[in-house]
């Protein structure tokens, strides 16, 4: 087994012990890198430059040595951050995020940013100005979206593991489209200063891993109060590695009906219900509840994240910063010119449809009623809280299909059924694989928790993650 296919902890207790260096660990993933990157296209800009450069001095902190991915919406000083759009091609900004400033503090190498969905609008990472990602368990799949660069990348071996953003799954559906852990923090936990939004209510960074260990050291490190941030929670930091114990027993799991009595993949609801039922066998207690309002969520998430970017969006106009069309003859087709040019197709899709929703004829009909709908949820899942530690849901209801199978719009919407109301309310939320289907494509499971309950969802997460026994199962990606 290669260094590049060991995970962080793993990594951190050979580097501890001076079995290897930093550059010996840097070496091995850009090797890989160079092997696999072409097929897998999982890399927007590849930093190995201003990694070997970082890894000279004498790095120190958890992370110390370790080598990680980025989501191109996440701003880094001096490097090219594109959101896979045409529109910030050739974008360098001056600072960077809170959070890679986190990181840096403690020691990481980052090696380049990931491909994504354009502006983080998409299910696939098809929908980047820039190429397919593909999927390492198979390479005539989608990798999910819109964080899908960051999870091919950890799951090819391409990074130890990577930063994604979550708007309605973003993190959670590509990590179980590539057999990984995948985990949504709790609104407001992670600091947003640095991301380039697409929807500020909803969108939150968290980490893409191998392993739940890796998941509860990175976020250890990216939580925290930030006062750059208006909607940065203060909270007393926690140690989420403390929750790293095999123990179910008494743990109160809820499973909604309204998601399992719906039509989709057995082999994803049976592989689930597998898993439940180990969880069960460990001394959790499992009971069906109703959440009525989660059969409007992913109607109510697409009013209210198309009208957050319609207005998010709209300072993408050639003036201050950006593409600008070259083919105007005044400032009105300038701007019309720039954005019909440099923006995608789903990105242009969206924003329509979020201008047509702010409209005044259509704000009251619309926006306003998915926003009651909203509350309504919030309180539907509060109470399911006030008797349940946790909810357990499919993360997705497919696993990772053929790229370009799903070619309508709504249908590919309708993926992101079990995972957007967790943004909605804001709560924390985790995936980890918990069998493969019979093409041997990752299944994962999603494990829901009330607001700031990371801790029990680490738990719970960890030991399912024991029982189970996944995590050695790796692509079989061929490499030059």
């Amino acid at each position: 087994m290669e260094l590049c296919d060991l995970t962080i902890h793993e990594l951190r207790e050979k580097l501890e012990n001076k079995e290897v260096t930093a550059a010996d660990v840097l070496d091995s993933f850009l090797r890989r890198i160079e092997a696999v990157e072409e097929k897998v296209k999982a890399y927007v800009t590849i930093t190995a430059d201003e990694a070997r450069e970082r890894i000279s001095s004498d790095l120190q902190g958890s992370l110390a040595g370790i080598p990680l991915a980025l989501k191109d919406n996440i701003s880094t000083e001096g490097i090219r951050t594109t959101c896979s759009s045409k529109m910030l091609e050739n974008y360098i900004p001056p600072y960077n995020a809170t959070v890679v400033e986190k990181l840096n503090e403690e020691g990481a190498v980052i090696l380049g940013k990931t491909n994504l969905d354009e502006f983080a609008m998409g299910g696939t990472t098809g929908f980047s100005a820039f190429h397919e990602t593909r999927n390492p368990w198979n390479l005539e799949h989608v990798p999910g979206g819109s964080s899908g660069g960051s999870a091919a990348a950890v799951a090819a071996g391409e990074a130890a593991a990577a930063l994604g953003t979550d708007t309605g799954g973003s993190i959670r559906q590509p990590a179980a489209f590539c057999g990984l852990v995948g985990l949504k923090p709790t609104y407001g936990t992670v600091s947003r200063y640095g991301l380039l939004a697409y929807a500020n209510s909803l969108d939150q960074i968290g980490p893409i891993t191998r392993d739940v260990e890796d998941a509860a050291l990175l976020l250890n490190v990216i939580t925290g109060h930030d006062p750059k941030d208006s909607t940065s929670v203060q909270m007393e930091q926690a140690d989420y590695t403390a929750f790293l114990k095999e123990d179910l027993a008494g743990m109160r799991i809820a499973l909604p009906k309204e998601y399992y009595e719906l039509d989709y993949n057995p082999e994803v609801k049976e592989s689930v219900l597998a898993a439940v039922k180990k969880m069960e066998a460990e001394g959790a207690v499992v009971e069906e509840v109703s959440i009525p309002s989660i059969e409007h969520s992913v109607a109510v998430y697409y009013i209210l994240a198309t009208g957050e970017a319609s207005s998010n969006l709209a300072c993408y106009d050639g003036v201050r910063f950006g593409y600008r069309s070259k083919t105007a003859g005044n400032v009105a087709e300038m701007f019309r010119n720039t954005r019909s040019e440099a923006f995608g197709e789903e990105v242009k899709r969206r924003i329509l449809f979020g201008t047509y929703i702010l409209s005044a004829e259509a704000y009251e009909d619309y926006y306003v009623k998915a926003q009651k709908v909203r509350t309504l949820l919030i309180k539907e899942i509060e109470d399911v809280f006030k008797n349940y530690d946790l909810i357990v849901t499919p993360t997705t209801p497919e696993t990772a299909f053929k790229a370009g199978a799903i070619t309508d719009p709504l249908e590919s919407y309708k993926m992101d059924a079990f995972t957007v109301p967790v943004n909605l309310a804001g709560i924390p939320a985790i995936t980890i694989p918990c069998g493969f289907s019979s093409a041997n494509l990752p299944i994962g499971i999603q494990i829901m928790g009330p607001r700031f309950g990371e801790g029990k969802l680490i738990q719970a997460a960890y030991s399912l993650e024991k029982i189970l026994q996944l995590g050695n199962k790796r692509p079989e990606l061929e490499v030059r």
